[in-house]
């Protein structure tokens, strides 16, 4: 059973063992999904690092978190959260990323700070 989704962030946070990763627990990483759109991010920051892109599609699958694929369900949520977190500056895969916490009804895990306040019906954790 799913318990967590990660954002692109939080993923990247692990994979360079940023402040805050040290919150993701194994029990949370084990039982943790991610957007299909959030592993695009993740390889994209790669690749713009200077990462070749197909070993930075294997380090953005390195945590083993599930990889849960684009529907239209996440599209309409996303595209429906767009104006109540405009002021917030959320980027199509963070809308995303919260569609699929909110389709799956499990907390997500985040490093963008702008999120401690959303009030979108399912737990948000900021990890630094």
């Amino acid at each position: 059973m799913n318990k967590a989704v990660l954002d692109a962030s939080a993923i990247l946070a692990v994979l360079f063992q940023e402040r805050g990763a040290e919150k993701l627990s194994d029990e949370i990483l084990q039982g943790a999904v991610v957007s299909t759109v959030n592993l695009a991010e993740v390889q994209t920051k790669l690749v713009r690092m200077g990462h070749d892109p197909e070993k930075a599609w294997v380090d953005a699958l390195l945590l083993e978190t599930a990889p849960e694929p684009y529907t239209s369900e996440h599209a309409k949520i996303a595209g429906t959260l767009a104006k109540e977190t405009q002021s917030l500056g959320l980027s199509l895969g963070d809308r995303s990323c919260l569609a699929l916490a909110i389709t799956l009804k499990v907390p997500v895990y985040t490093t963008e700070r702008a999120w401690r306040n959303l009030k979108v019906g399912v737990p948000i954790h900021v990890i630094r």
